[in-house]
């Protein structure tokens, strides 16, 4: 069983640390996600100091085949983002100390 934090698990965080009622906390985290998808869309990245960096590339048509029937096909473009940790947040996981 996976132990994912879930946008839930955020605000009740949050709600647990600062004295705020959990709906505006709820909205807040909205707010800030909205932006981050914002941040991507448009300038395709998304750099969080201490954290890491999203960026979002393009990734060109390719030939691929369909599992069932052995049949070619043709898979569109399409967008892919990927996270990178920053070199302080690594080390952090690591347990290594910069």
């Amino acid at each position: 069983m996976s132990n994912t934090l879930t946008k839930a698990d955020i605000v009740d965080t949050i709600h647990e640390r600062m004295d705020m009622n959990r709906a505006e906390i709820k909205d807040h985290v909205e707010a800030l996600l909205d932006i981050m998808k914002q941040a991507i869309k448009s300038d395709h990245s998304l750099l969080i100091s201490g954290f890491g960096k999203f960026e979002a590339y393009d990734k060109d048509a390719r030939k691929g085949r369909n599992p069932q029937t052995n049949e070619t096909i043709t898979l569109p473009p399409r967008k892919v983002v990927v996270f990178r940790l920053s070199r302080k947040f690594r080390g952090e996981i690591n347990d290594q100390r910069e």
